[in-house]
């Protein structure tokens, strides 16, 4: 043991010479070496493919089963966003040619439209990629439809001779009033033809389509119906059409000046407008001061003794005068533009006094005299000749009525008791049914009795009464 003990070894590891001891507590405390493991290779190669199975697991939440098409568009293993990308962006380069030959417009061009990111929506809902069971379905129907307009310019430009232009209706003036002259319908290509082709190519899967270019009437944007409108307006326009004070047309317009002012043209959606010139419509506003402005006049109306005004054509009129012409001509421009030919002028108004006169012809019958009274007193008096005994005039409270300054009368005799007829009778106005004021040129006999009724007087006074008394004068007859 001691020779063992005491030998030396090299260690091969450190470089030094081992001692017996080292020797010693190296096998003393060494301990045994296990058991060499066997290779799972199984394990080692399952977890990356554990991983792999565990991500499409987890990304077959977010896409669409493959074998899925919208359309003729693969969308299989997509998101809903980018199938929705990938719908619109085919639709968009499929392309539709006019015929052999013929120009082509694409998808873009026609304004094509799919509701691509409902349909991706739904692509998903129903078919998402963990079921299995929905893998490879049916193609989901995409409709295409058209921008209306997007696709008519698209096609008139690719049509080429094949397009015909429409006639627009137009709006003129005659020298009397606004005309029509009706729209005429173009050809164009069919824009359902053509979504009819891009439809056919995108469902097929394909970027192109051939297309017969079917011909259709294409109508006029500026339509007889919008013409006929615009017309009536104008010609309602042209009635009326004036410089106003208040209510009254104070200076009316001639049709052919106000039409002279005003361009009828059409936007760019085919609808009229109508505009109106300032300075075409400043030339009659200088002149307005002239025809505006007036001095007030005081006036006089007649009534009857309730207080009933029974004539004003002496009536007061109002002064006034015209503020301004600045701004006129292009504030009546802008009025034409919305149809309003009705300009109400700036006027300053001077009031004026209005006396009322009462006025009565009153008859007494035992002085056989005619008073004419205003407001109560005598303004003239003369001697008449009133209704002889059993033609007696009737005394009472009347009023003039029907006025007539020449007529054949009929009376009856009073010597004979014959009636007879009195010709070209003057300045009758009749007070109580057939008695009346009226002129006698048969006698003169003034402050006698010697009518049939009537209250008879010169001619000259007849007349002076029919100008004083106008229709609805009292009258007072009494003893």
């Amino acid at each position: 043991m001691t020779d063992v003990a005491s030998k030396h070894d090299h260690d091969s590891t450190t470089g030094h010479d081992l001692t017996s001891t080292d020797v010693e507590q190296r096998v003393e405390w060494a301990p045994a070496e296990p058991a060499r493991k066997k290779r799972r290779l199984g394990l080692w190669i399952g977890i990356p493919v554990g991983v792999v199975v565990a991500g499409a697991a987890a990304a077959s939440f977010f896409l669409i089963a493959p074998g899925t098409t919208i359309g003729g568009v693969p969308v299989g293993f997509l998101t809903p966003g980018a199938a929705a990308a990938a719908v619109q962006d085919r639709l968009e380069v499929t392309t539709v040619t006019l015929g052999d030959g013929g120009q082509s417009v694409s998808g873009e061009d026609l304004g094509a439209q799919v509701d691509a990111t409902a349909l991706a929506a739904s692509a998903f809902d129903a078919r998402p990629a963990w079921n299995v069971t929905q893998w490879f379905g049916d193609p989901i129907a995409a409709p295409v439809s058209l921008d209306a307009e997007t696709a008519t310019t698209a096609l008139r430009d690719a049509a080429g001779d094949l397009y015909v232009e429409p006639t627009p209706a137009s709006v003129t003036f005659d020298g009397a009033s606004y005309t029509v002259s009706p729209d005429v319908a173009g050809a164009g290509v069919d824009p359902e033809a053509a979504r009819a082709g891009l439809q056919g190519a995108f469902d097929a899967g394909d970027t192109a389509a051939v297309i017969d270019p079917q011909l259709t009437p294409v109508s006029s944007l500026t339509t007889t119906a919008s013409a006929e409108e615009t017309a009536a307006s104008l010609n309602a326009m042209l009635d009326g059409v004036g410089f106003y004070v208040g209510d009254e047309r104070t200076v009316p317009v001639d049709r052919d000046v106000a039409a002279s002012w005003i361009t009828v043209g059409t936007a760019a959606d085919g609808s009229f407008e109508v505009t109106a010139d300032p300075a075409a419509i400043q030339p009659i506003v200088d002149t307005l001061p002239g025809l505006i402005d007036r001095a007030p006049v005081d006036g006089v109306v007649f009534a009857n003794a309730s207080g009933t005004v029974i004539d004003d054509s002496d009536a007061a009129l109002d002064g006034r005068t015209l503020q301004s012409t600045d701004g006129i001509a292009a504030g009546f421009a802008e009025q034409l533009a919305t149809g309003d030919a009705a300009y109400r002028l700036p006027v300053d108004v001077v009031p004026v006094a209005t006396q009322t006169i009462t006025r009565l012809l009153e008859v007494d019958l035992g002085e056989q005299r005619l008073y004419l009274k205003e407001n109560g007193a005598v303004v003239d008096s003369w001697l008449v000749s009133t209704g002889r005994p059993g033609a007696d005039t009737q005394t009472g409270h009347y009023t003039i009525g029907w006025k007539t300054p020449l007529q054949d009368m009929k009376g009856t005799a009073a010597d004979s008791g014959k009636s007879y007829v009195q010709p070209d009778v003057k300045w009758a106005m009749y007070f109580n049914g057939d008695q009346a004021f009226h002129g006698v040129y048969w006698h003169s006999n003034w402050g006698n009795q010697m009518s049939a009724g009537c209250v008879g007087m010169p001619d000259s006074r007849a007349a002076q009464i029919y100008d004083w008394a106008v229709a609805g004068t009292d009258v007072w007859v009494h003893s």
